[in-house]
Formats: structure tokens, C-alpha cells, sequence
């Protein structure tokens, strides 16, 4: 990540601190020699200016930190020219900035004190209070009430409604320079009080950040605070005019690591599918229309352009208002709230009832998600600005009117027929449905005795449904530990305080019994280091679990592609788990009692244990064969081989064990660089993780593919090595690319390595100077010469 350095000049070489204090009385004064510091030596406050000596600033900024350490600027729009600043406490109370006896800047309370005193906190937060105030936090005011471009921990966003004062961040012009720019974040009172990012006056984006921090709603407030789940890590939220948007940073060490950003992908810009309809990036239209609506242009709507949105299939009549009926959707981010109703008072029957009797009320939900839900809040008119996430409890469950189609009218002549035809059609419908009953019965009766017969050839232990639902505490949220196509994924703890994971296959998942039992079947009889251990599994009911030992570091992604842990994976544990991941793969293309194609190795399918030794998961979608047989032949692409685009699937379907090295050297590529294999960036091409080592390799410069989370700790040498092997696995054809048992001897050899062919990856693209693909960066990583930037659909 590359980061603006912001280091603070003083109009003079040294600065001089009388005494290193963190309060100011209404005898004392500050120029532009001295400084506040926090109690703990956190933060500073003082004068500064950002490069230019005739703009000094008065601010706050981390005083240990020399990078991008601005949080707080006072007279960001009128800086001063000279060495004359003074910050003193006037006799009112205030706070006042004076250049040769002109105000600046001043705080402008109204209370009055008796004894005030000013002190900068270890929070950030520089007050005002009366010394004779029993009330620690009674404050006279306090800066946290006027942030900058900056949100620290425990700093309130949002609105104080007895004082009538919104608290919302706003930009800077850009990183040198503190005058506000035009984009601002906060909260929004409408009836249901909502985040938003403005740019400009009108030009809201709703965002729903509300999940991820404490928000708080009575008579007296309307805020959001956020705090990181550590104390210790140093924090904060930066709103960027040129990014457009508010990014959390994470100090470590030496830089600030930028760890998630807000807007996060296309959908969260606002409104960007039209109306009555929802947005989500994980399907390939990333816009459909709600159900009971239809695109007001198909021929537009066909061309993905979405703007107009949707209108309803059969517009809601008021005459027949109490015909209509809702479905839900669960995982959503709530429509736009400007036109809302709220009543605490009620229950979610109710709120149906109410929103029914109103034609123009279009949703409605809880107003209060947390527990079981309490309270109403109503939608009227279009519905704008819905996303639907892929991890369905991120979102809120949304009941959306729907007015049913209406049924012609029957003439009154053809009632006696229609009568005896509608008898004779009712009664051969029963007899269908219990045909279809008794055979749908006796056909799951049988499968669940084969099964459980097959289990028992197996020798697969069956666990019983109350033993894991009370080793799960009933599959409790606090003790889901994962989320994937298949379904969750729950820690749990058996009789006897031994550890495990249960991997729930969802109803919902695509994953059934076929896959259910690929996975026991293929698993059951391996018994490998580096293959995670199935225990056994449960078959009960709708219920399919699989029980595993339980890995105490979760997988391998959460470490490669989170920029905190990353540096906990040091070079030495990383060849540990290359080799790891490499000798599993080889047991089970050779050593195996049967030879398997695993088909879906990833990042997220690599567990690591207290060790860090990895283990190889989810099998559901492997094949495995007998005697010589090496390769077969699918209809459908699925798992890492669709991911990677493996060009070893051509229009008959083939696969093969070389779909696995393929995928292995994808994430030898991952586990070297830190990346995933997704577009990025270099020079003026778009390209994915392994057309990037493919031109560095051409380019002889293939050391910046380097993480620099293992800059100091790696042996070049040995890298080197690795993303030269990486590439053999990564060619375009299959009989090119080595087998597992030869990438094991080349990583662990200094044997001479044939010169790679070129890969199988998607083609370059040139970016014009005068396109848009600039503005979509949503995430970079410095090396030490060369920025990847990561593109995101937009």
C-alpha cells in the first residue's frame, strides 16, 4: 500500500515543549513552539503545516507516528501565515486561535465555567471542562463533536438532538491539503435514521455500516461509535476525496496498513439498479428485479443498463389493498429510508396490518434487529438502493408487497361444468399428491437405509443429532467459525472437552446427498498429515453434518490476504506449507488406495493446524479412480477449476490430476505474492495474478512479486525457485505441467528447471489514459518498487 507521508514542519527547526503537559488553564497560552500531549504520549496537539510554512494549521496528530498522522485540523479553511499563533482559554470558556491579535479559529461554547481547563485526551478527543464538575465527561465542548476528515475509536458519528448538532466527517481537498472538500459522511434524520456518504449537496449514498458498530437511537441521540475489537491496535477511519469514499487503517510498525474500505464494490453506490429491484456481485447479472416487478425497459434491461429500474408486474389498486400479500428476502441491505414510517410501539404483525390498510407501503421490517427483532418500520413508494449480500446474515429479512395476479372472470353459465370439472380435478390432484407422498416416502426411506448401510461399510462413526447440536450450543452464532457455498461451519465441543468443526451442508447450498457422500466416501479412508481428519458424520433428518478435527488457525486465506496476519506467515512457515500442501496433493494423485482429483484447491480449503502444519479440506467436489486411471470427463465446471479459469477444460470437459497442479500453482503464486489471483494492474495492462508473474518473469524482474510481509524474512533464492516451479504448473497445456511427485523434487532440489511456456490466463488489456479504469481502484499493495492494484467489478 502506498501511503502519503505527512510529516509535520514547524516554522522553526526545533520544537520547544516547556513542559510536556496535557492541559491548558485559563492563565496559560500556546504558540507555535509548544505543544499538548496526552497523558499516555499518544497524541500531540500543536501547530503544523503540511509542506508550505505560510499555511500553519492548528491540530491534532499521533505523536509517535510520522506517517499520514493528521486526525484533527481546527482552521483547516483559514490557515494562518506566521510564527504569531496563540491558542489560549479566554475567560468565557473558549478556546480561542489568534494571529497578531485576529481570531482564527475559536471553539464558541455557550456554557459558561467557573474553572475551565483544557486537556487533550489519550481518546483524541481535545475538551473543554470545568475542573469543579463531579462529571468526568460533563464536557463544555470537546473536538470529537467537530471531527476533520477523521474518525478515531469511540468518537460518535451521528446527531446530539437536545443541542441540535450533527457530528459527520468531511474530506480534505486532497492529502496535502486540510480545506474540506466535497464529500461528507454521516447520519441522515430520516424517519429510520440511515448512514450516509454525500458528495456534494444531493448526492447521497446510503451506506449500512450499522452491523459492523454500535449504533444508538433514543429522544436525546442518533449516533454510531465505532472501536476495534483490540484495544491495542492503533485505528482510525479516514474519509478520502480522491477515493471517494472512508477507508479503516491499522498501524503496524512502520506504515499504515489500509484493512477495508466503504464503498466496498458496485453495489454500494447508491441507486446504481434503479428502482424495485436489488443489487448483488456475487451472480453475473449484478441487477434484478425484486419478485412481483418486471424491467420498465427489457430491450435496456437486456444491455445491462439498469438506471431505469423496475415496476410492478400487477400495480397495488387501493380498492383491493387487503388482497395483497409480501414475501421476504433475508441477507439485505434496507431500501433508501428518506420515505419511511417508524413506530417502535408495534410487532412485526402489526406492521404487516398497517402497512396492508396503506396502498402506497411497499416493505416493511423491524426497526430493531438485534435479539428476536421488535418495533416497525414501513417503505412507501419505489424502493431504492437494495443490496443483497452474499453471507445472508450480514443483511436484514425484508417482507416487499405483492400484488397476485388477478383471475378472469368466469361466465356464470359454465359454473355447473367448471364445479364438476374442478371436483374431478381436486380429487385427482389428491390422489397424485399421495402417490407422489408414498413414493417420495418410501424412495427417502430407502436412501437414508443406504446410506446409513454404506456409512457402516465405511466404517465412518455416526455421531447423533443432539450430540452436536449440544457440542454446537444448538448451532449458535457465536460459535460459527466459517461460511461457504456448502453452508457454515461450527466450533464445537464433544463430552470429554475434545475440539471439533461441523460442517452443516445447506438446504439451499446445491450441495445434496451426492455430495454429502463424495466427501464421506472420499475421506473416510485417508489418513495423511496433511489431509484433514473426518471424525465422522450425521444423517438425521434434513440434517447432513460432517464432523472434523477441529484446526485451531482456521485457513490459510484468512492469514495470505488479511495485511495484519500476513505478517505472522514469515518465508520459513510459508515453504512449510508449500511443501505441506504439495506432499498431500501427492498422496492423493499416487499414494492413495484410490487416485483423487481434489478440483476445488484453494486458499480457503487449506487448514492450518496449532503448528501451522496444513491440511488439504473439502472434498465435495473430488473424483477419485482406480488402478492407472489419471484423467475423466465432466459436463459442469465447478470449485478452484472455474475460479482459475483452468484451461485444462476444453469443449469435451476433460480433467485431469494435472487440474490439480494447475491450482496448486495458483496458490503458490498466492502464498509468494499475498495476493489473490484477481485483476490487477501493471503499467498500462489489466492483468490477473498469473499473467503479472508471467510478465515479470519475461521482464527478468520477477523479485517484486515478493510480499513484503516477508521481505526480510525470505531467502531470495528459494522464492525464486518457487515462482519458477508455479509457472511450470501454471502452463497452458496439460502434458506440459509437471506432476506432484516432480514439483516436490524441483522445490526441494537445486536440480536445473526447463524454461516455462506460457501460461493458460485471461488476455492482457490495454487501459487508455482517458478511461474510467483508474477511478475503480479499490485496494492497493506497494512492494517495494511497483504498486498492485487490485480492480473490482464495479
Amino acid at each position: 500500500m502506498s501511503c502519503i507521508v505527512h510529516i509535520l514542519f514547524f516554522p522553526s527547526e526545533t520544537v520547544f515543549t516547556a513542559a510536556e503537559t496535557s492541559s491548558l488553564a485559563q492563565s496559560q497560552s500556546l504558540s507555535y513552539r509548544q505543544t499538548l500531549v496526552s497523558p499516555r504520549g499518544i497524541f500531540e496537539l500543536g501547530f503544523f503545516n503540511l509542506g508550505n510554512p505560510n499555511k500553519i494549521y492548528l491540530g491534532i496528530w499521533y505523536k509517535n507516528i510520522s506517517l499520514q498522522n493528521i486526525v484533527w485540523v481546527a482552521n483547516s479553511a483559514i490557515p494562518t501565515k506566521d510564527s504569531s499563533a496563540i491558542l489560549k482559554l479566554n475567560s468565557s470558556g473558549n478556546l480561542v486561535f489568534t494571529q497578531n491579535n485576529s481570531v482564527i479559529w475559536c471553539t464558541g461554547s455557550e456554557e459558561k465555567a467557573q474553572n475551565p481547563v483544557v486537556e487533550l485526551l489519550d481518546s483524541g478527543n481535545l475538551v473543554i471542562r470545568d475542573e469543579n464538575e463531579a462529571k468526568a465527561e460533563a464536557y463544555l465542548w470537546q473536538s470529537f463533536d467537530h471531527p476533520s476528515n477523521t474518525l478515531l475509536p469511540g468518537m460518535k458519528l451521528g446527531w446530539d438532538l437536545k443541542r441540535n448538532l450533527s457530528v459527520f466527517l468531511t474530506a480534505w481537498k486532497n492529502d496535502d491539503d486540510p480545506i474540506p472538500g466535497d464529500l461528507s459522511w454521516g447520519i441522515v434524520l430520516h424517519p429510520y435514521a440511515e448512514m450516509y456518504m454525500m458528495k456534494g449537496p444531493k448526492n447521497g449514498r446510503p451506506l449500512n455500516t450499522i452491523h459492523r458498530y454500535e449504533f444508538v437511537s433514543n429522544q436525546e441521540e442518533v449516533y454510531f461509535r465505532w472501536s476495534p475489537e483490540q484495544t491495542s491496535l492503533v485505528t482510525k477511519v479516514v474519509l478520502n476525496q480522491t477515493a471517494q469514499g472512508r477507508q479503516l487503517y491499522v498501524w503496524s510498525e512502520k506504515s499504515w496498513i489500509w484493512y477495508t474500505t466503504m464503498p466496498d464494490d458496485h453495489c454500494d453506490s447508491y441507486g446504481v439498479c434503479g428502482a424495485n429491484t436489488y443489487c448483488t456481485t456475487s451472480a453475473s447479472a449484478m441487477c434484478d428485479c425484486l419478485k412481483g416487478f418486471k424491467p420498465k425497459s427489457p430491450e435496456k434491461w437486456n444491455s445491462m443498463e439498469w438506471s431505469q429500474g423496475c415496476v410492478p408486474e400487477h400495480p397495488i389498486s387501493c380498492k383491493d389493498k387487503l388482497g395483497d400479500d409480501f414475501f421476504f428476502m433475508d441477507g439485505l441491505k434496507v431500501p433508501d429510508t428518506e420515505y419511511t414510517f417508524v413506530d417502535e410501539t408495534i410487532d412485526l404483525k402489526q406492521c404487516r396490518t398497517m402497512c396492508l390498510s396503506n396502498c402506497s407501503c411497499m416493505t416493511y421490517t423491524n426497526s430493531n434487529i438485534s435479539g428476536a427483532g421488535s418495533g416497525c418500520v414501513m417503505w412507501f413508494g419505489d424502493l431504492f438502493d437494495i443490496k443483497l449480500y452474499s453471507n445472508p446474515e450480514m443483511g436484514q429479512r425484508l417482507y416487499i408487497r405483492l400484488n397476485p395476479s388477478k383471475l378472469e372472470s368466469i361466465r356464470h353459465k359454465n359454473s355447473t361444468m367448471v364445479f364438476v370439472i374442478s371436483i374431478a380435478a381436486t380429487i385427482g390432484v389428491m390422489l397424485s399428491v399421495y402417490f407422489v407422498y408414498r413414493r417420495n416416502t418410501t424412495d427417502k426411506s430407502k436412501t437414508k437405509e443406504n446410506i446409513e448401510r454404506k456409512l457402516h461399510v465405511l466404517d465412518v462413526t455416526l455421531f447423533d443429532l443432539l450430540s452436536i447440536t449440544t457440542a454446537t450450543n444448538n448451532f449458535s452464532l457465536n460459535n460459527k467459525i466459517g461460511q461457504g457455498g456448502f453452508g457454515p461451519v461450527y466450533k464445537g465441543k464433544l463430552v470429554g472437552d475434545r475440539e471439533i468443526a461441523v460442517k452443516r451442508l445447506s438446504s439451499s447450498s446445491g450441495q445434496g446427498i451426492t455430495e454429502f457422500m463424495t466427501e464421506v466416501n472420499v475421506i473416510a479412508k485417508l489418513q495423511h498429515r496433511n489431509l484433514v481428519k473426518l471424525l465422522g458424520c450425521c444423517f438425521q433428518g434434513q440434517e447432513k453434518l460432517l464432523v472434523y478435527e477441529y484446526m485451531v488457525n482456521g485457513s490459510l486465506d484468512t492469514f495470505l490476504f488479511d495485511k495484519i496476519k500476513a505478517k505472522l506467515l514469515e518465508w520459513p512457515q510459508r515453504l512449510h506449507i508449500i511443501f505441506g500442501i504439495a506432499r498431500g496433493l501427492l498422496y492423493l494423485h499416487q499414494d492413495s488406495q484410490l487416485r483423487i482429483i481434489h478440483r476445488d484447491l484453494k486458499a480457503s480449503n487449506i487448514l492450518l493446524d496449532q503448528k501451522l502444519n496444513p491440511k488439504i479440506s473439502d472434498f465435495g467436489m473430488a473424483k477419485a479412480f482406480g488402478g492407472d486411471q489419471i484423467e475423466g470427463n465432466t459436463n459442469k465446471v465447478v470449485g478452484t477449476e472455474y475460479d482459475f479459469f483452468n484451461l485444462n477444460f476444453s469443449a469435451d470437459g476433460l480433467y485431469s490430476i494435472k487440474s490439480d497442479v494447475f491450482s496448486f500453482g495458483i496458490l503458490l503464486l498466492e502464498i509468494i505474492c499475498g495476493n489473490k489471483n484477481r485483476a490487477l494492474c501493471h503499467g498500462n495492462q489489466t492483468l490477473n495474478l498469473v499473467g503479472y508473474a508471467w510478465t515479470l518473469w519475461k521482464e527478468q524482474n520477477v523479485s517484486q512479486l515478493i510480499d513484503s510481509s516477508i521481505k526480510d524474512s525470505c531467502v531470495v533464492s528459494e522464492v525464486l525457485r518457487c515462482t519458477h516451479v508455479s509457472l511450470l504448473c501454471v502452463q497452458q497445456y496439460p502434458d506440459d505441467r509437471p506432476t506432484m511427485s516432480s514439483v516436490i523434487q524441483m522445490l526441494g532440489s537445486e536440480m536445473e528447471l526447463v524454461e516455462p511456456k506460457e501460461p493458460g490466463f485471461f488476455p492482457t488489456r490495454r487501459i487508455s489514459n482517458q478511461g474510467k479504469l483508474s477511478s475503480n481502484l479499490n485496494q492497493k499493495t506497494s512492494n517495494t518498487e511497483l504498486t498492485i492494484t487490485s480492480l473490482n467489478g464495479r
